[in-house]
């Protein structure tokens, strides 16, 4: 059961590999919620719930922000936290689950009134956002308590990631299995008639959108309670099978660093700027490519019809690379191990300028290799940032959450930026909910937001990260300068 544990020097470092994948589940289920969300929720607000695109981008940046200004708020009072016969992270992500999980389901609802829809999924969506900061922040945090050994929290994190890449298949796979059947038009066929009729640019036979009990409606609703039920699931194996140690890190005289101090500190510190900097903008472009994919495959690509297995094979490719992206950066080192997030640029603007459904499978995977690396790298490498400031800080503790909390602020914040400028370009050149064929001009804002911009900004985020400084020697050398200030 999960606890404060007294632990002799060799256990506090050795972790057991059923630890390890407690850990690794209790985190699953936001990856679940998270992926189905990225992948569908763009595309159940525009066709399904009728909101317009610029409602719709509203919603998804306001809710994107909402979680980011909860990072440094949760950061905050975590950090001035007590510790419990639990621990002091275990019951923040006890307390909030529950409510994340109806916050979800709610988020999924189709409410049965037209005029107030936009506040409804606004307020739901910012709920969901701001609880799953509430978990996600101490439960990124606590790698740092787990053991104070780099290797062990590596291989921690890349369990982590694994079963956070599974978390986010099985959201991904169970949504868009459960979910399919809402966007499936039969009169649209892949090349229209030559006599082209008017239900080809009308919005066909779609739900009534003031029918909460539609075919469409339902189905959404079903996949929102399962993945709830996966919450659940997931929060109970983590109380049960991780034991949280107190602040391994600190000396017993140690104070913790004022929250403000301690955040300025952060902010100073040049390996963890220039991190944040270079993976917000990978983030960025990652999140890009999920929001949009599906509606590229149904609208630009003529592949309506396989979007939901494109999305497995990208998430099964992310999956089953996590230990090859391990490996190789135990062997390489890190930095060298994020060359591998570029590989998904070519193939993808190969797919936008020649829509096939072979190359469409072939992007997926190597995609699905990008992304992997895209996830496990950051959170590899911040316990590493961690470390430094701590060599350079040594009579400080508490600074853990600051560093996890304002990470995920930033990213979280470009994240609702760049989704809401891409679903604005959606209303801006035209975007018709339920249609069969969108105009020309929306066609080309698909390509440009699967293609072209996320090539960009995964470019300008290595560049900065070649300017890192932390290598594989300074990491040996500060391991060794933190065991012997221990």
């Amino acid at each position: 059961m999960a606890g404060a544990a007294k632990d002799t020097p060799e256990e506090e470092y050795r972790l057991s590999i059923c630890s390890k994948l407690c850990y690794a589940i209790g985190g699953a289920p936001n990856q679940v919620a998270g992926s189905a969300a990225a992948f569908f929720l763009q595309i159940y607000l525009l066709d399904i719930a009728h909101i317009t695109p610029f409602h719709a981008s509203l919603v998804l940046f306001i809710g994107k922000a909402s979680g980011a200004v909860t990072d440094p708020v949760a950061g905050f009072f975590i950090s001035k936290s007590r510790w419990t016969k639990i621990g002091r992270l275990m019951p923040w992500m006890l307390a909030c689950t529950p409510f994340t999980v109806v916050s979800y389901f709610f988020m999924w609802y189709l409410p049965p009134f037209v005029s107030g829809r936009v506040a409804w999924y606004l307020t739901f969506y910012c709920l969901f956002q701001a609880l799953t900061t509430l978990f996600q922040v101490p439960y990124s945090a606590l790698t740092m308590f787990l053991s104070t050994d780099q290797k062990e929290r590596d291989s921690a994190t890349a369990y982590r990631m694994t079963m956070e890449v599974l978390g986010t298949l099985i959201g991904a796979a169970l949504q868009g299995q459960i979910v399919a059947s809402a966007h499936v038009s039969h009169h649209c066929t892949v090349n229209p008639p030559g006599n082209t009729t008017d239900s080809w640019h009308h919005p066909p036979s779609f739900p009534d959108p003031s029918d909460p009990l539609s075919h469409q409606a339902k189905v959404y609703m079903i996949a929102a309670g399962v993945i709830g039920g996966v919450y659940l699931l997931g929060i109970v194996i983590l109380f049960l099978g991780v034991k949280e140690k107190d602040d391994p890190y600190a000396l017993n005289s140690d104070r913790a660093i004022p929250f403000c101090k301690g955040l300025g500190l952060t902010m100073k510190h040049g390996p963890y700027v220039k991190l944040t900097a270079s993976f917000l903008l990978i983030s960025t472009a990652v999140q890009l490519e999920q929001s949009n994919f599906v509606l590229f495959c149904t609208h630009a690509a003529d592949l309506r019809n396989h979007f939901q297995y494109l999305v497995v094979t990208i998430l099964v490719s992310a999956a089953v690379s996590i230990p090859f992206w391990q490996k190789f950066l135990q062997r390489f080192g890190k930095k060298c191990a994020a060359c591998g997030i570029s590989w998904m640029i070519p193939f993808a603007v190969m797919l936008v300028t020649i829509p096939n459904l072979i190359l469409a499978y072939l992007v997926a995977f190597v995609s699905g290799l990008s992304i992997a690396a895209s996830l496990l790298l950051p959170w590899s490498m911040l316990p590493d940032v961690v470390d430094n400031f701590r060599l350079q800080n040594p009579h400080g503790k508490g600074h853990e959450t600051i560093f996890y909390s304002s990470y995920v602020f930033f990213t979280k914040m470009s994240a609702g930026i760049g989704l809401g400028i891409s679903a604005a370009g959606l209303e801006f050149t035209g975007y018709k909910p339920g249609i069969c064929r969108q105009s020309n001009d929306v066609i080309l804002t698909l390509k440009i937001l699967i293609g072209a911009v996320p090539a960009v900004l995964i470019l300008a985020g290595l560049f900065i990260l070649l300017f890192y400084p932390i290598t594989e020697e300074s990491r040996k050398e500060t391991k060794l300068a933190l065991e012997e200030l221990r």
